[in-house]
């Protein structure tokens, strides 16, 4: 999670200024945000302004206004959160190394072809899990497969990280000796402390910034689907939107993966549910009987 400034009194954050930070952020990110996070807006653009040599929030409203192009990156970046560690949530790497992954495995027939898509992936641990469950899943196998994971997120700056792949040593603490053997590099001398994720990783795994609200440039089928703890801070019909499409950028039989506290709504009836959270698109037989 990003780190808050200390709060500058000098600076005020009225009723009409905090307003429009909020639709703001609803009509570029598609994120809601209530009175309760009003502390959070004030100390995140309370840094912005100190940056942008300003002396108010409205001469930031201003800014936004008058240069949308120019700090709507900036703006996102800011205000959105990024938590997130290896193997969070382990249940769903579990469910994809004992289950999914082995039938893609069985039925690849001669196409051996194999999509995954991490649709929020913050500073990178997500997609790089997913990695290591690929090939501890595939044992030997990957390099007769074209297997390949799309890692987006809106906000550049994690992105920017998330492709370097280095992270604090104590990042891996929770890790097994073997896992960070094997996937993980020691830093010495000025990256003491530090390690960098093996090749293996990083060339599995293509990262490119993209905002959900707007249009998907993939052209292909994914046969797994991470959205994880991002739907939540949409409003309702954003999150019905936003799964109608995920449905569509699923192969018929693939899985949509939801964050410990998300649903799907109204679309919980167009998925089957097989694990906490894991939800699979019927396959075309199952839906041919549906129709």
């Amino acid at each position: 999670m990003l780190c808050d400034e200390p709060r500058d009194n000098a600076l005020t954050l009225n009723q009409q200024e905090f307003a429009f930070i909020c639709r703001y952020v609803h009509e570029h990110a598609g994120i809601v945000l209530s009175e309760g996070k009003r502390e959070m807006v004030y100390r995140r653009f309370s840094r912005i302004i100190r940056e942008r040599r300003l002396s108010s929030f409205s001469e930031y409203c201003h800014l936004l206004q008058q240069n949308p192009l120019q700090e709507q990156n900036y703006f996102i970046n800011a205000i959105t959160t990024n938590l997130t560690s290896f193997f969070r949530e382990q249940h769903h790497f579990d469910y994809l190394r004992q289950h999914e992954l082995p039938a893609l495995i069985r039925n690849g027939g001669h196409e051996k072809h194999m999509r995954i898509w991490s649709s929020a992936c913050s500073t990178g641990e997500e997609p790089y899990s997913i990695a290591i469950t690929l090939i501890q899943a595939m044992q030997g196998l990957l390099s007769q497969w074209d297997v390949k994971i799309l890692a987006t997120d809106i906000d550049s700056n994690v992105l920017a990280k998330a492709k370097q792949g280095i992270y604090a040593k104590d990042k891996l603490d929770d890790l097994s000796s073997d896992i960070k053997g094997q996937y993980f590099k020691q830093g010495t001398r000025e990256n003491s402390g530090k390690v960098r994720v093996a090749q293996c990783l990083s060339k599995l795994i293509t990262f490119k910034q993209l905002n959900l609200l707007h249009q998907w440039p993939m052209k292909g089928l994914f046969d797994v689907i991470f959205c994880r703890n991002v739907i939540i801070y949409f409003d309702k019909d954003t999150q019905q939107d936003l799964f109608a499409r995920y449905y569509d950028y699923l192969k018929p039989g693939g899985l949509l993966i939801l964050g410990h506290s998300e649903n799907l709504g109204s679309y919980q009836s167009d998925f089957d549910n097989v694990g906490r959270t894991i939800f699979r698109k019927p396959a075309l037989s199952e839906q041919a009987q549906v129709v």
